[in-house]
């Protein structure tokens, strides 16, 4: 039989083609539009199970909140199918080293109930986030020299990038400060994420299935593209 044409398929985009995401570093995310982004973590509240008047107050200290604010603010929950395996492998280490028989029997039965119930109740954990953001003002339109000025000392312009950064972050991290103040009002922590941090949660966020076999190294500062 003749020969079949071999058709070759091109190569499939990267999916980090697809994302806003240009650069993580010094505890912030840079987007390609060139605005940068902090994210908080932040704990939850049982709000109902506070009392009419608890409730009340939250809800009063949380408009008061909202009013002071003149930026934006993006809230995230997240749920995830809740991991067990870290705790269930400290009840085995208990489990070996338990001299106690009866003891060393209960315990393996804790953890096949532990086991079973997390997969039959499909028990879910949830994160909630707060992304503060900050975008510079618009530049003003170079003149010919400044632009000239820029293509024959390119290292003057990394300087100016990197210093124009550095205010940026500056401005952003007062944001997160009010931001994180004006929660504590309201009776809720905000901690807000390293660059490890934020690294692991981009990472479990579009590699939610990876993500649970094996844990993302300490990359200390990633860049999507260069």
């Amino acid at each position: 039989m003749p020969n079949q044409p071999v058709q070759i398929r091109p190569k499939s985009p990267s999916t980090q083609k697809f994302l806003d995401v240009w650069e993580i570093k010094d505890d912030v995310v840079i987007l390609k539009n060139g605005t940068i982004r902090s994210v908080l973590l932040v704990s939850s509240m049982n709000f109902a199970l506070k009392s009419e008047e608890e409730q009340a107050a939250v809800i009063q200290a949380y408009t008061q909140f909202l009013n002071t604010l003149d930026f934006p603010l993006q809230i995230v929950i997240q749920s995830r199918k809740l991991n067990i395996d870290p705790y269930l492998d400290n009840l085995k280490l208990i489990e070996k080293t338990q001299a106690n028989e009866l003891l060393k029997m209960q315990t393996q039965e804790y953890i096949t109930y532990v086991r079973e119930l997390v997969e039959l109740a499909d028990i879910m954990s949830k994160r909630f986030y707060v992304v503060v953001p900050f975008e510079a003002g618009a530049n003003k339109r170079q003149g010919f020299f400044k632009r000239l000025a820029a293509v024959l000392s390119p290292t003057n312009i990394i300087h100016i990038k990197q210093k124009r950064f550095e205010e940026m972050r500056d401005e952003l991290l007062k944001r997160v400060d009010f931001v994180a103040e004006g929660l504590s009002a309201i009776g809720l922590k905000a901690v807000p994420l390293d660059t490890q941090g934020l690294i692991e949660l981009f990472y479990t966020t579009y590699n939610p299935q990876t993500s649970e076999q094996e844990k993302p190294g300490n990359f200390g500062e990633l860049s999507i593209e260069r």
